[in-house]
């Protein structure tokens, strides 16, 4: 009694927000269904000419009772993405899962670093990307991609602001379940993830998952250390930021413990 659906629930974004975790700790709930792989079906052309029913084929098989739902981190920041998935549905509920923006560029930056490290490709150092000519680079694709006001307006012309519903990353890494109890209530599902879900593992620094009998953490590519950077540069990306952080406060109704 069970078959392929397109997603109920897309977990829109953020790159280096914390989505991995968010859909992993949702996973535990028996009335999600989580899609494998991100999907990149509202954002790059070349999928989404492959039509709905492509997309549909790679979601999992779920029951009548059960939410279906996707992650694609790349969706927010997306021009096309809102739009486009209004057209599939107009009504669906999305999930948005926010950091502090330094501290996402620090971790966008980061992940590319260990990447090219194991590719062989040159590194540069933080500051040297971050800074030119003595100034911050705000075309640096990381910190474009922190402004968060900037990029929800899009969504907002698109969907009521009751259809998005935000998670605090910073949150969620510290103190999982009130905010995971938070998208179980917008999401109008029985409350089923519980503290017992959950153990602290203090060699990697964050929280772990318990559920079915099976103890799993996230992959080792995740929670790797940052870089130290300069305090001068740390400032000028705080002081960039403070006023998109304010407009994207107003639009959601919400302020967040960020720089």
């Amino acid at each position: 009694g069970t078959s392929q659906q397109i997603p109920q629930t897309i977990i829109i974004g953020v790159r280096k927000g914390g989505t991995r975790a968010l859909l992993e700790m949702l996973d535990i709930h028996p009335n999600i269904v989580v899609a494998a792989t991100e999907v990149h079906f509202f954002d790059w052309d070349e999928n989404y000419v492959k039509g709905i029913d492509w997309y549909r084929s790679l979601m999992p098989c779920s029951s009548g009772n059960q939410i279906t739902i996707e992650k694609t981190p790349g969706y927010f920041t997306s021009p096309q993405a809102p739009e486009r998935i209004h057209d599939m549905n107009s009504s669906i509920k999305l999930l948005l899962i926010l950091r502090d923006p330094t501290e996402r560029v620090i971790s966008d930056y980061t992940q590319v670093y260990y990447n090219r490290v194991e590719s062989h490709k040159p590194v540069q150092l933080f500051e040297d990307i971050v800074i030119k000519n003595g100034a911050l680079n705000t075309k640096y694709k990381a910190i474009q991609r922190s402004l968060y006001d900037v990029h929800m307006e899009k969504w907002l012309k698109h969907f009521s602001l009751d259809q998005i519903h935000i998670v605090d990353g910073n949150t969620l890494i510290k103190d999982p379940l009130p905010e995971l109890q938070k998208v179980e209530r917008f999401l109008n599902l029985p409350s089923r993830i519980m503290s017992s879900n959950f153990y602290f593992n203090q060699t990697k620094g964050f929280y772990c998952i318990r559920s079915d009998g099976r103890e799993r953490c996230l992959h080792e590519s995740k929670g790797r250390p940052h870089p130290l950077v300069n305090t001068t540069v740390l400032e000028q990306l705080y002081s960039y930021f403070r006023e998109h952080n304010t407009k994207f406060y107003r639009m959601v109704n919400h302020s967040f413990d960020w720089h």
